[in-house]
C-alpha cells in the first residue's frame, strides 16, 4: 500500500521523562495497527513519545523511506546513528523538578496512568486540533495501558505496535545523543537512582516481618544442636579417661561440662569443693556421690597441660550452649513479630521449620492444607508414588505435641486436621496487617476439641463459630489498644498541661519575686536618693547655719565688747568721783 504523507505519534515510557518523533513517508510502508481512535491512521502524521529519568521528552521523526519499507529494515537501521539521526529529532524536552517527581510520575506511568504533568507537555507539544475536527496526527505507546487513558482524557488518537516499538528502541538507544549537554554518566546515575527509589516504593519492606531472619535462626538452632551433642560427647570421652565413674553420676551434657571444669583433677576433690559442686548440680546426694566415686576412681592422670585443653574445651561447650538458649528465645520473639498465629497454633520451632521448608513465609501461605501436611516428607512421597506404596500421612508437623498424644489410629486424620489449622493461621499472619495472636489461640482450642472428639465423642463447636468469636476478641483487643494509646495520649498531654501550668506558675512566682526584688531594689534606690537628697540639703543648710551662726557670734562678740566698753567707762567715772571726794 503506498502511504502518503504518512506521520506518527509515539509514547516510549522508559523512565520519568517523555519525547515525540514525528515521521513522515512517501514509500510504501506496512499499515500500522491502531491503537484506540484512529480510523485512517495511514494518512495521519506519527509522534513517538519517550520517558527517561530526567524528564519527558518529545521527537520529531521524518523522512521514513530512507530507513526503510518494513519492521525487519527498521530494525537492522536504528542502530546506525548516521541514519536514524536524519529522520529523528528532538521536538521537546520537559525536565523534572526533582527526583521525588520524578518517581512520581514513573509510579503514575507503571500503572497506566497520565499525570497533570504529562497532560501539559502533550497539550503544548503537539499540535493543536480544532473543535469539530478530527486530528492529523496520531500517538505511539509503547504501553497500551497509558495509551487507553492519553485517549480517554485528552481524545489523543494512540497506537502502538511493532513498528512503534522499533523506532522507540532506537531513541532509548541514541538518547544521549539527542540531548545537549549532556555530560557522560548522568543519564546512567539517573536511572540507577530511579530505579532505586522505584524499587523501594513499591517493596513495601517492613523491617520487623523479615521471615528471612526466623529461616537463617532456625538452621543455625539444628546446626548447634548437632554440634553442641557432638562436642559434648568429645567432652564425655576426653574427661572420661582420668575420671570415668562421673559419666553415669551426671547424664546431662551441660552440666557434665560444668563439673568437669570445676573437678579439674579428681585427686583435689574433697569435702571442700561439696558446697560448690551442690550448687552446679542442684542435689546434695549427688554431690556426694561425685566425692566418693572420685576417692576411689579407676581413671588415670593427666598431665597439668591436659587439663587445661579439657578444661578449655568443656567452658567453649557451655558457652555454646548458653548461645544456643539465647538464639531460642531470640526466634520465639520473631516468630511472635512474623507469625504469631502459627506460633500459638503449633509452636515457634515447628512454625519456624515449616516456614524454612517452604522458602517464606508468602510460600506457606501459597500452599494448600494438604501439601503442608506431608511438607518436610517429599522423598518417601515420591518413593510411596514410584513404588505405589502407602503415602507419607504427615511431615515437619509430625513433631508438634498434637500428633503424639493422638492414638495411632487417629494420627493420619489428626495430621490432616492440623495442616488444616496451619494453613488457615499461615494466611492470617502473611496477608494480615495487624499482628495478633486471637486466631491462632482460636484454632488451638478447635484442635484441643478434635482431640476430645477423637478420644472422648465430645462434639466440637462448628468453625464459623470459633472464626466470628475470634474476630470479637481481635475487635475488642483494637478497641482495647485505641483506649489504652488513647489515655496514654491523655496522660500525656495532662502531664504537659501539667508541666505547662507548673512552669507558667514558676513564672509567675519568678515575675513576682523578680517584681518584688525590683519593688525593694527601687525601694532601697529611693531611699538611698532620699538619703542623698537630705545629706545634700543638710550640707547646703549645714553651710548656711554655719554663716548665721558666725554672723551672730560676731555680733554677740560686738555686743560683748560694747558692754565690755561701758562697763570700763562706768568704772572710771567712778573711780573719777572718789578720786574727787
Amino acid at each position: 500500500m503506498r502511504l502518503n504523507n504518512f506521520a506518527l505519534k509515539v509514547i516510549n515510557i522508559l523512565s520519568p521523562g517523555f519525547f515525540i518523533i514525528k515521521a513522515s513517508s512517501q514509500t510504501e510502508n506496512p499499515k500500522p495497527q491502531c491503537y484506540r481512535g484512529t480510523s485512517g491512521c495511514s494518512s495521519m502524521a506519527l509522534y513517538l513519545l519517550y520517558e527517561s529519568a530526567s524528564g519527558y521528552g518529545l521527537f520529531l521523526a521524518h523522512g521514513l523511506d530512507e530507513i526503510g519499507q518494513n519492521t525487519e529494515a527498521v530494525r537492522s537501521s536504528v542502530v546506525d546513528l548516521n541514519r536514524f539521526g536524519k529522520v529523528v529529532r528532538l521536538a521537546a524536552f520537559n525536565p523534572f523538578e526533582s527526583a521525588l517527581d520524578a518517581l512520581n510520575q514513573c509510579n503514575a506511568v507503571s500503572e497506566g496512568q497520565m499525570t497533570d504533568e504529562l497532560r501539559n507537555f502533550l497539550e503544548l507539544s503537539l499540535p493543536k486540533v480544532k473543535e469539530g475536527k478530527k486530528p492529523k496526527f496520531s500517538l505511539g505507546v509503547a504501553d497500551p495501558k497509558i495509551g487507553s487513558h492519553i485517549y480517554e482524557e485528552t481524545k489523543i488518537p494512540c497506537q502502538s505496535n511493532e513498528f512503534v516499538l522499533e523506532l522507540i528502541r532506537g531513541v532509548r538507544l541514541h538518547f544521549d545523543r539527542f540531548i545537549e549537554n549532556l555530560k557522560p554518566g548522568d543519564l546512567e546515575k539517573a536511572q540507577l537512582g530511579l530505579g532505586h527509589s522505584y524499587s523501594r516504593a513499591k517493596v513495601k519492606f517492613n523491617v520487623n516481618r523479615v521471615d528471612n531472619m526466623v529461616i537463617q535462626a532456625i538452621f543455625l538452632l539444628d546446626t548447634l544442636d548437632k554440634d553442641v551433642n557432638s562436642f559434648s560427647m568429645r567432652v564425655r570421652e576426653w574427661y572420661s579417661w582420668h575420671f570415668p565413674e562421673l559419666v553415669k553420676i551426671v547424664n546431662d551434657n551441660y552440666l557434665y561440662a560444668k563439673v568437669a571444669k570445676y573437678i579439674e583433677d579428681k585427686s583435689e576433690l574433697s569435702e571442700d569443693k561439696l558446697s560448690g559442686l551442690i550448687d552446679i548440680l542442684g542435689d546434695e546426694d549427688k554431690a556426694k556421690e561425685v566425692i566418693e566415686a572420685a576417692k576411689a576412681s579407676m581413671g588415670q592422670d593427666l598431665s597439668p597441660i591436659d587439663l587445661i585443653n579439657v578444661k578449655m574445651f568443656a567452658q567453649k561447650v557451655m558457652d555454646l550452649a548458653e548461645y544456643r538458649k539465647k538464639l531460642y528465645d531470640y526466634l520465639v520473639s520473631k516468630m511472635s513479630d512474623i507469625a504469631p498465629n502459627l506460633a500459638a497454633l503449633i509452636g515457634e520451632v515447628v512454625g519456624a521449620r515449616l516456614i524454612s521448608h517452604a522458602g517464606s513465609l508468602t510460600n506457606l501461605a501459597k500452599c494448600p492444607s494438604s501439601t503442608l501436611q506431608i511438607l518436610g516428607a517429599e522423598k518417601a512421597l515420591f518413593r510411596a508414588l514410584k513404588t505405589k506404596g502407602n503415602t507419607p500421612k504427615y511431615g515437619l508437623i509430625f513433631h508438634s505435641s498434637f500428633i503424639g498424644r493422638a492414638s495411632a489410629k487417629n494420627k493420619g486424620r489428626m495430621a490432616r486436621y492440623l495442616a488444616n489449622k496451619c494453613s488457615i493461621a499461615s494466611r492470617i499472619d502473611c496477608f494480615s496487617e495487624k499482628s495478633t495472636t486471637t486466631f491462632g489461640d482460636k484454632l488451638r482450642e478447635q484442635v484441643e476439641e478434635r482431640l476430645d472428639f477423637y478420644d472422648k465423642g465430645v462434639a466440637p463447636r462448628k468453625n464459623i463459630d470459633v472464626m466470628k468469636s475470634a474476630m470479637e476478641d481481635a475487635a475488642n483487643q483494637d478497641t482495647e489498644m485505641d483506649v489504652d494509646k488513647s489515655s496514654e495520649a491523655l496522660s500525656k498531654k495532662s502531664k504537659k498541661k501539667k508541666s505547662k501550668s507548673k512552669s507558667a506558675e514558676d513564672e509567675v512566682h519568678t515575675v513576682a519575686d523578680g517584681d518584688a526584688l525590683e519593688s525593694k531594689t527601687e525601694k532601697k534606690k529611693k531611699k538611698k536618693r532620699s538619703l542623698e537628697e537630705e545629706t545634700k540639703q543638710t550640707d547646703v543648710n549645714g553651710n548656711g547655719n554655719d554663716v548665721g551662726a558666725d554672723d551672730d557670734t560676731e555680733k554677740k562678740n560686738k555686743s560683748k565688747d560694747v558692754e565690755m566698753e561701758d562697763a570700763s567707762e562706768g568704772k572710771k567715772k567712778k573711780k573719777k568721783k572718789k578720786v574727787a571726794e
